[in-house]
């Protein structure tokens, strides 16, 4: 794990080169009052104030320099100077007016790379950055462990990431912060979480499923649940895949590793709730034990789906996962799942569709999704939606015919599981970059997290 501690460090007056943030409006201003060799250099580079443009600006001795930016994100952007995190060679930097605030995150998740897999990985010194607010980098450096903790997980290998080890994740947690495991499998999972059995039944020994469940903090503190998907990876069962869309399978416990990151940072921070984390982890893998299309399943809830589709499994693993956070009768139950493709053909990668049965809850998280940057899209739980779920033989289907509204009835089937006296927000996030930008490579992403630990902090901090 990258040390980001070693990356953002108090302003004590050191030695460190300067950068230079402009914004575009700004740009005839600050030219104007350069002194002529940088008005020269900005001539030299051709540069009009436009988004984007950079230069190294000469110094009045050989060896200094400074780092000029012209930027159009908002200064609480946590991207504003993400690209001079990833480019700038060693050494320690301030800026040259204001404090990097927010900034601070993107600066240090731009030198983290997964490289777990590279014989070579390639060397980069620390690029430092100096804060004249010391109380912001304690939190800033728990977001990006939290970030990096969701890319790092979403980017392991389904060969190196199966149920056992996101349940060795989760207790690696609970150990650091004092908190407490159950995990049900076996014979235990099939009587008392019957979905999560039956769609992670033909996995291979060793990857057998099971619900990890986390508990933590105060009993006298308020109650609330995080469940997240865990398919480790997802083959689509019986009614299987095409390969263009298996390819990005092992990001399909992505859920599951924004629920993780999220727990981390309520354990780290102290949040003054009691945490009850639930994974409900499986493979849908194909075997001749597989479950089908066309089979009746039992639920914790005691009501039967009709299973019309095995690759709408996660669905089906959250809906006795939600059942079971409840039981606790929690204030709030938030749960994270890469739950469908009809979310990313409305929204794109980079809008988690965010579905809510309480205004105020929903009010919240939008709310803090535009604080923290970190968007979010409300879309309704269309009541005339729900009569698709009907069934002919059971009490619904999991997955209706024609694919219509395919995010919205994925999220009413996920209500039938949750009593509507409990505020419930369900996240599909796509967990998935396809394009790198600064500070975010392509790859596994967290998407959601931070708007979710700004409501969090918001209601209960």
């Amino acid at each position: 794990m990258t040390d980001f501690n070693a990356l953002l460090q108090p302003d004590r007056g050191q030695p460190a080169r300067t950068i230079h943030v402009v914004r575009p409006e700004a740009w005839d201003a600050w030219l104007s009052a350069q002194p002529p060799r940088i008005r020269a250099t900005v001539a030299a580079h051709r540069l009009a104030g436009k988004p984007g443009n950079r230069a190294v600006l000469p110094g009045e001795g050989a060896e200094d320099w400074s780092m000029l930016l012209v930027c159009d994100e908002a200064e609480t952007s946590p991207w504003r100077i993400a690209s001079l995190g990833e480019q700038l060679p060693e050494g320690s930097y301030r800026l040259a007016d204001g404090e990097p605030g927010a900034a601070m995150l993107g600066w240090a998740l731009a030198q983290h790379r997964f490289d777990a897999y590279r014989k070579d990985p390639a060397p980069a010194g620390p690029r430092v950055l100096l804060t004249g607010e010391p109380a912001r980098i304690a939190e800033t450096v728990a977001l990006a462990e939290a970030v990096a903790m969701v890319r790092d997980l979403v980017n392991t290998p389904a060969a190196d990431l199966g149920p056992a080890e996101l349940e060795s994740a989760t207790r690696a947690l609970a150990d650091r912060h004092g908190a407490s495991v159950t995990v049900t499998q076996g014979i235990d999972l099939e009587r008392g979480y019957p979905m999560i059995h039956a769609v992670g039944q033909a996995a291979a020994r060793g990857r057998e499923p099971r619900l990890i469940e986390l508990e933590w903090g105060n009993p006298a503190h308020p109650r609330i649940a995080v469940i997240g998907k865990g398919v480790v990876f997802d083959s689509g069962g019986l009614n299987i895949k095409p390969g263009s869309a298996m390819a990005l399978m092992k990001k399909d416990m992505g859920g599951a590793a924004h629920a993780l990151a999220l727990a981390t940072l309520i354990l780290s921070q102290r949040l003054p709730v009691r945490l009850h984390l639930l994974i409900p982890a499986v493979e849908n893998a194909i075997a001749g034990n597989a479950f089908r299309p066309g089979d009746v399943l039992k639920t914790r809830k005691g009501i039967t789906v009709e299973n019309t589709n095995t690759d709408a499994e996660g669905r089906l693993i959250l809906g006795d996962a939600l059942v079971r956070a409840a039981e606790g009768e929690p204030v709030l139950m938030l749960d994270f799942a890469t739950l469908t493709g009809a979310a990313r053909v409305a929204l794109g990668p980079d809008l988690p569709a965010t579905f809510v049965n309480d205004d105020a809850l929903a009010a919240d998280l939008m709310a803090a999704a535009g604080t923290a940057h970190d968007p979010l899209w409300r879309l309704p739980l269309w009541d005339g939606y729900d009569e698709m779920l009907r069934s002919d033989i059971a009490d619904m289907v999991n997955a209706p015919e024609g694919g219509m509204a395919g995010a919205v009835t994925a999220a009413l089937f996920l209500r039938r599981f949750v009593p509507a006296t409990i505020p419930w927000a369900h996240l599909d996030t796509f967990a998935w970059r396809p394009a790198p930008r600064p500070g975010r490579p392509k790859g596994g992403e967290a998407l959601g997290l931070r708007a979710a630990w700004t409501m969090l902090k918001g209601r209960f901090g």
